[in-house]
């Protein structure tokens, strides 16, 4: 495969190594990105990658909390500007209406909700009419609490981020304390049980290449595994994150401090695993002209 500039300006972007050590990772992997960020971290030439995807969608992400019920959602547009637009607001706040009375659980519902006498696919399709931009409704979650547990809801910069939280209690600022949390720390996980098995065992493959890269015994290099494997949970599992308003204080102690826990959350940003279709600018020119 051919090694592009493109592919290097990518692999660069992502995990903040040089433009030949890129280069030799992607062509010692054909070209395969993925393969190239682990090549490069199991080198010692990057600790970190960035997730897969740069978020290059725009629009917003919303939730919506009525008594035991929420929804949470991700509307896009294709550009920043429009996504400020009072007719996209207006749009937004009516799609999340809609989604909380049609009971709706999944996009493909959702978009056959009703709303004024259309379905939500049309509302969509004449206001991309009308604003000028393709809409569309990408991610839908609905969440049903007990009368006893508590929703924590907060949106970050306006709704580029959104995160919906339940607690075990009714307990409204220690769950947007939590929500809050979730926006700027980013944990992928509620805790160790959840952790996915084949994630973990892939950056513990990563993790005991550098040890050994270090010349370290073999049982040196186990240890040091150990204490970085641990290190990686605390970092992406919730109740191990230390707490954003305190960080010397792990969100398990704030919660247990608290007399309540975290039973699930979801934390949308918007465009994430989106990348959109770079356009070469005097192309695009050139091709306008033409017409």
């Amino acid at each position: 495969m051919a090694i592009t500039a493109q592919l290097v300006k990518e692999l660069r972007e992502r995990t903040g190594a040089g433009m030949m050590d890129c280069k030799g990772a992607l062509e010692h992997t054909n070209g395969n990105i993925e393969e190239a960020i682990d090549y490069l971290r199991e080198k010692g030439i990057a600790k970190a990658a960035k997730k897969a995807g740069r978020i290059a969608a725009e629009g917003l992400c919303s939730v919506v909390v009525e008594d035991n019920e929420a929804v949470i959602f991700e509307l896009n547009s294709e550009t920043d500007f429009v996504a400020k637009n009072d007719k996209f607001l207006d749009l937004l706040n009516k799609v999340g209406q809609t989604l909380l009375s049609s009971k709706a659980t999944s996009t493909e519902e959702a978009l056959a909700a009703a709303v004024d006498g259309k379905t939500l696919d049309l509302v969509l399709a004449d206001a991309t009419a009308t604003i000028g931009e393709k809409l569309s409704l990408r991610r839908v979650t609905r969440v049903i609490k007990t009368s006893e547990q508590g929703f924590g809801a907060y949106k970050h910069m306006g709704g580029r981020i959104a995160v919906l939280t339940v607690l075990s209690s009714d307990k409204p600022e220690v769950a947007k304390d939590i929500a809050m949390h979730i926006a700027a720390q980013k944990p992928l996980f509620l805790d160790r049980s959840q952790v996915d098995q084949e994630l973990l065992e892939h950056e513990k493959h990563i993790l005991t290449q550098q040890a050994l890269l270090e010349g370290k015994p073999a049982n040196i290099v186990e240890k040091m595994v150990l204490g970085r494997v641990n290190k990686y949970l605390q970092d992406i599992c919730l109740v191990d994150q230390g707490f954003v308003k305190d960080p010397e204080v792990k969100v398990s102690a704030y919660l247990k401090s608290n007399q309540t826990s975290v039973l699930s959350f979801i934390r949308l940003e918007v465009g994430e695993g989106i990348e959109k279709k770079e356009e070469d600018f005097a192309a695009e020119v050139a091709a306008q002209v033409r017409k």
